[in-house]
């Protein structure tokens, strides 16, 4: 069993930066990949960056390459999400997200596969 609470989240003028963080409880921190997932007003949930056990492999969205890093600290059972550059279309509640992965050097993007689920923070980027 794995907990997940965001936070971190706020409201930001276009171009600003946020830092989202993930902390999680529960053992075996480490064989689990991470993803953080976005939903805006009346639409579905999105994945915007994710995160292997080993840090060695990260996959962004198109819509923010370049802009947002996602980054984990396995010792301190954390991940976070630096958001550069940010836009009125990155409005939305982020989601952390877990999915075992028993140490396999990969990065899950589909929401549906996902087992563990923070309560989400609300990220507002105004023009």
């Amino acid at each position: 069993q794995v907990q997940l609470v965001e936070s971190g989240g706020g409201l930001v003028q276009a171009g600003g930066s946020l830092r989202l963080s993930c902390a999680a409880s529960g053992r075996s921190f480490s064989n689990y990949a991470l993803g953080w997932f976005r939903q805006a007003p009346g639409k579905t949930r999105q994945f915007v960056a994710g995160i292997s056990w080993s840090a060695g492999s990260t996959r962004y969205a198109d819509s923010v390459k370049g802009r947002f890093t996602i980054s984990r600290d396995n010792a301190r059972n954390t991940v976070s999400l630096e958001m550069n550059s940010l836009k009125p279309e990155d409005t939305a509640v982020y989601y952390c997200a877990a999915v075992w992965s028993a140490r396999a050097e990969y990065v899950f993007t589909n929401y549906n596969v996902m087992d563990y689920w923070g309560k989400g923070t609300l990220v507002t980027v105004s023009s």
